[in-house]
């Protein structure tokens, strides 16, 4: 009787596990719509803690990545999870940048088997916008490893889609941050001569330089920085010579707001973190053992500390880093190039 009730108890806890929604989702949304064919590579990467999860969501449009940090629930009984409020770009946008955003709820099914894990659901549109944005029907399916691979960058090199920059991205060049741009030609000086009776050479009035507001802010945000203590969250080992980086807000969206650093040369400035990722692409500096990313709070926000989630992906690899930064410390982490890579 007693090894019954283990072995029942043993099952039991199985498939309690079995049923966590924790993992990472990858799949392909399509547009519910007659005639079209226009589909979304998207990926759920999310933990469960109880009925809650948390995590990120992610989709490809038009060789453009855009990501959120997402909260939702889930019930253990029905398998079902539900998130709500998820923007996606408009399927008959022309363009990534001056684009129209559908708000969606998501519902979706955890199917398991033998053969692997699905989750099945729809994008269900905002109401207010039945007449414009059509429902999104989605299949992921759990990678088995769940070894955060970026699978979504595997399955765009495998359809042919390259990502390209698009004029909003941050691309950033590593090795060239730390060149400083030409000195600009002073201004030719035109005069026109008067009669040879009454020639006179009238004297050159030095041109007044006009200070460029940016740099100047740049200029102190990056004294600033260096006042203020490193502290080195951690130090990754990446597969890649570039990597993405996505910011997030870790907690409330609060009006936290930040400056980013790569290898101490201040890259962007007053960047308010929030559900929608900020996203850089960053080329590494081959020449040097590592490479640091740092960032630099501006403000507390309204709950200090400056928190942050940063994801960092090397097409391979997806590493998840929790950033905090205050008024007298930088968060920092540390990128170097796996050796034979």
């Amino acid at each position: 009787m007693q090894r019954l009730i283990i072995i029942f108890c043993l099952v039991a806890a199985q498939r309690l596990c079995a049923q966590t929604a924790t993992g990472s989702w990858y799949g392909r949304a399509d547009v519910e719509m007659a005639g079209m064919h226009n589909n979304y590579l998207t990926e759920l990467v999310i933990k469960q803690k109880g009925n809650r999860v948390d995590g990120i969501f992610g989709y490809y449009f038009r060789d453009k990545y855009q990501s959120f940090f997402v909260h939702g629930r889930y019930n253990p009984k029905t398998r079902e999870v539900i998130i709500l409020n998820i923007p996606i770009i408009y399927f008959n946008s022309n363009s990534t940048v001056n684009s129209i955003d559908c708000n969606t709820n998501f519902i979706g099914v955890i199917i398991r088997s033998k053969v692997g894990s699905t989750l099945k659901g729809s994008f269900y549109h905002d109401e207010k916008y039945k007449y414009l944005c059509p429902d999104l029907k989605v299949s992921y399916t759990l990678d088995r490893d769940d070894q955060q691979h970026d699978s979504l960058q595997e399955m765009t090199v495998s359809n042919g889609k390259m990502w390209k920059p698009q004029p909003d991205d941050f691309v950033v060049d590593a090795v060239k941050t730390d060149q400083k741009p030409p000195p600009s030609a002073p201004p030719a000086v035109t005069r026109q001569d008067t009669p040879l009776t009454a020639r006179v050479e009238a004297p050159v009035q030095p041109t007044a330089s006009i200070a460029d507001p940016a740099k100047e802010e740049s200029k102190l945000i990056a004294e600033s920085y260096s006042k203020r203590k490193e502290i080195v969250t951690r130090t990754l080992e990446v597969e890649s010579d570039s990597v993405r980086l996505s910011f997030y807000d870790n907690g409330d969206i609060d009006g936290d707001s930040i400056s980013v650093f790569v290898n101490n040369q201040v890259i962007l400035t007053h960047q308010e973190l929030a559900s929608r990722a900020l996203t850089m692409y960053l080329h590494l500096d081959s020449t040097l053992d590592v490479n640091e990313v740092s960032m630099f709070a501006e403000n507390l926000g309204k709950y200090p500390p400056n928190t942050a989630l940063m994801v960092v992906t090397d097409g391979k690899n997806r590493y998840e880093v929790f950033m905090s930064s205050s008024l007298t410390e930088n968060a920092t982490i540390r990128i170097k190039r796996k050796k034979g890579h």
